[in-house]
């Protein structure tokens, strides 16, 4: 069984196999993706994998309405966490993000359609034959990253959209000679 290159631990080909690139729609899951792919800027993904059950905990599950009300010392005491990457930027990018998600809800039909608005509310094929062909923008993250900026989002520059959008199944950049971009192939939307 081929798969791409770069899961390299048990953990990360697990992660491959089952998460990457399968069509996210509940607005909770992106949520979180979204708050972990901005935890991961500037690291490898595998060290976010390592510490997102440390996250879950720490993070009261992702739950938006908790983050947005966590105090600075609560953002100082979990910065001291070792279980977690301890960078005061990201720690505290999750409770703006937070309270920017709820914001941005009141104005939405959910977080789901928002997101998917960016590929047209469909999985984007891409065939890439080697990593070098796999981008990390293009007009779309360009576009969600704009949107997100402008809802007062941060660490959601279009590398870390891009990155997302992979991770989220907005666009299938699994190569194509692994067993997942076949099996992808043909999901869509709902």
């Amino acid at each position: 069984m081929e798969r791409c290159p770069w899961p390299t631990t048990d953990l990360y080909c697990h992660y491959h196999d089952t998460e990457w690139g399968v069509p996210l729609h509940r607005d909770a899951k992106l949520f979180e993706f979204l708050l972990l792919e901005g935890a991961q800027a500037g690291l490898s993904w595998l060290t976010v994998l390592n510490k997102r059950e440390a996250y879950r905990q720490l993070f009261d599950g992702f739950d938006a309405e908790k983050i947005a009300c966590y105090s600075d010392s609560k953002l100082e005491q979990l910065r001291t966490n070792p279980a977690i990457i301890r960078n005061r930027l990201k720690i505290e990018s999750f409770r703006r993000n937070a309270r920017a998600y709820l914001s941005l809800l009141e104005s939405v039909d959910s977080f789901d359609s928002f997101i998917w608005q960016f590929v047209d509310h469909r999985v984007q094929q891409n065939s890439p034959v080697s990593m070098a062909d796999v981008p990390v923008t293009t007009a779309e993250s360009d576009a969600m990253s704009k949107a997100l900026k402008k809802r007062g989002f941060n660490f959601v520059g279009s590398t870390i959209c891009y990155a997302y959008m992979q991770a989220t199944g907005m666009v299938n950049d699994h190569l194509t000679s692994c067993f997942r971009h076949r099996e992808l192939m043909h999901h869509q939307q709902r």
